[in-house]
């Protein structure tokens, strides 16, 4: 069953001008460390925080909170499977929604898919609730 619906568009363009602007204080507000990382290994620098970004925007959306409530920008981190895929990690009071909101007998996943076309960045995040499987009789 879908918990959790959030989508958010965020512009490539005001994302470096932000980043020229507000640099390290920035970063380190809103990024953990490893998205960090991998922003700053990237060709499209902005691009990629831009999408990281839009993620945590759209995931915040999902919660049924936006950023308010308690839940801070760091609650919410994406990394990469080795495919590349994209992956939604929860942390403090964002984790801790997501399991008020998760049904008994239940297990959460956060799906996330993230796309850019200069200027424009996207991401679309689904939570959803899986049945637990009961353990072999």
């Amino acid at each position: 069953m879908i918990l959790g619906v959030g989508t958010d568009l965020a512009n490539i363009e005001r994302m470096e001008r932000t980043l020229a602007r507000f640099g390290d204080r920035f970063r380190n507000r809103v990024f953990t460390r490893a998205e960090q990382a991998k922003a700053e290994g990237r060709a499209n620098v902005a691009g990629t925080y831009a999408k990281r970004w839009a993620a945590k925007e759209a995931c915040s959306k999902a919660l049924g909170t936006g950023l308010r409530m308690g839940i801070a920008w760091k609650d919410m981190s994406v990394a990469n499977l080795a495919t590349g895929q994209p992956v939604m990690h929860l942390t403090g009071w964002a984790a801790e929604r997501l399991a008020a909101m998760t049904p008994p007998g239940h297990e959460a996943v956060v799906h996330v898919s993230l796309t850019d076309d200069h200027p424009w960045a996207q991401a679309f995040v689904v939570i959803e609730a899986r049945p637990v499987a009961p353990p072999p009789a």
